[in-house]
């Protein structure tokens, strides 16, 4: 049972919700004051739960894709950012808005941005639900964030350990034992 392998529950699936309303609008009011609408790039896998609650919230027409980007080997950062599957848009001439799960390390977010950037993007935002800074090791950080959470091991709502658990409605700690 999945259940029996959560320490604690951080986040339960009603304050995530309740905090997608609030990011979308403030998005939303930020992108207007501006003048753009941006193309909105979930980065897989763990951004869907999240990139789906919040965009279901805009009013404006949403361009949507998806960029696969990995700079993990089960619980640690390996350091090397591997694009696994670029985006089917171009970004040239236009604002960008990254959904990513957790700000971690910072080196994903780094590398996604500079990239962006050198195909010509305007402007580059990110939202992250989740940021934990006591790991951060690039000089980084989230436009929007969500929730800002302790160094423990969490998942659930699109964040995994070995590609499980993502399912979970809520964030939770992972036992130590499941992942050590």
């Amino acid at each position: 049972m999945i259940s029996s392998d959560i320490e604690k529950v951080l986040l339960t699936e009603e304050q995530i919700e309740q905090r997608c309303i609030e990011l979308a609008q403030q998005i939303e009011r930020d992108y207007e004051e501006e003048g753009t609408v941006p193309i909105i790039v979930g980065l897989l896998k763990g951004s869907i739960p999240f990139m789906a609650e919040l965009i279901k919230r805009f009013t404006f027409p949403c361009e949507i894709d998806f960029m696969s980007v990995s700079s993990y080997d089960g619980t640690e950062s390996i350091g090397d950012v591997r694009i696994e599957k670029d985006m089917d848009l171009s970004t040239k001439s236009r604002s960008v808005l990254v959904v990513e799960d957790i700000v971690d390390t910072g080196r994903t977010l780094a590398e996604v941005k500079k990239m962006f950037f050198n195909k010509g993007a305007t402007d580059v935002k990110i939202v992250s639900l989740l940021d934990k800074p006591d790991r951060r090791v690039v000089d980084i950080e989230a436009d929007y964030i969500g929730f800002t959470v302790p160094n423990e091991f969490v998942v659930g709502y699109g964040l995994d350990f070995n590609q499980k658990y993502r399912n979970l409605p809520f964030i939770g700690v992972l036992k130590p034992e499941i992942y050590e």
